[in-house]
């Protein structure tokens, strides 16, 4: 049996006067990849952001815990240094700061001791020439210019030099043409161990014929109605989310 890292108990959030999540529940265990899909509206990217932190949205009631802490009234900040990351569905550009110097101070925060610049940037370059990253956006400002594709295939790159314990990812394959998607799938699946897990939120099966999952959620109106493995991925692709948004 693997241990768990997130469970999620009878969530409800909201946003502003909107409610959201209305008793979601959800256990992952290490080692294990699930994916959340569901019709526009049904609360996708609110779940990946509360279980962030995002201030934007109000935790009503329920609890998450995370590698066996409760962690529903942390701050974003704490709990991405316990070991959770969000990919953004439309990663944001910072100007005047570059790639290398963000993921530095970011690396230096989450385990609390300096990095040392000549060793990473090491490790930055092997990494990006796994992911066939050109070695010069690490100079750049973060996804300043970037196409789409480069912003996510950027995200993954952070996700490798980061090496959280929680991957949230969400839409990554959005957007993406069939390299970009073989660029980002390759980087999922470098990053998977026994001593991780990742929840993927999207919209298609596109991404998960390289990235199996064990467990595909549907999401309706706040609520996973249906669970089951990848062939239930399918079954929506050929049929829609029409019959599980009637019940």
């Amino acid at each position: 049996m693997s241990e768990n890292l997130l469970n999620i108990e009878k969530l409800y959030a909201k946003a502003g006067e909107s409610k959201i999540l209305k008793g979601l529940n959800l256990k992952i265990n290490k080692g294990e990849v699930h994916v959340i899909m569901g019709p526009n509206g049904a609360g996708k990217s609110t779940l990946a952001s509360v279980v962030m932190g995002h201030p934007a949205y109000e935790i009503v009631k329920g609890n998450i815990f995370f590698d066996g802490e409760n962690i529903t009234e942390e701050s974003t900040d704490v709990r991405a240094k316990k070991g959770i990351f969000l990919s953004f569905q439309q990663p944001e550009a910072i100007d005047g700061i570059t790639v290398e110097n963000f993921l530095r101070s970011a690396k230096s925060a989450i385990t609390g001791d300096q990095v040392k610049a000549i060793k990473f940037h090491k490790e930055l370059k092997q990494i990006m020439k796994d992911l066939d990253f050109d070695e010069s956006y690490a100079q750049r400002y973060v996804n300043v210019g970037f196409s789409g594709g480069e912003r996510k295939k950027n995200e993954i790159f952070q996700l490798l030099v980061l090496n959280p314990k929680l991957a949230i990812l969400d839409e990554t394959d959005s957007g993406l043409d069939v390299d970009a998607v073989k660029a980002v799938s390759y980087g999922i699946n470098k990053f998977k161990s026994n001593e991780n897990a990742i929840l993927m939120i999207t919209h298609s099966a596109k991404l998960m014929e390289s990235v199996h999952p064990d467990y595909v959620h549907i999401l309706v109106n706040g609520k996973i109605v249906k669970t089951g493995d990848y062939s239930l991925a399918e079954y929506i692709n050929k049929n829609g989310f029409a019959e599980f948004e009637k019940k």
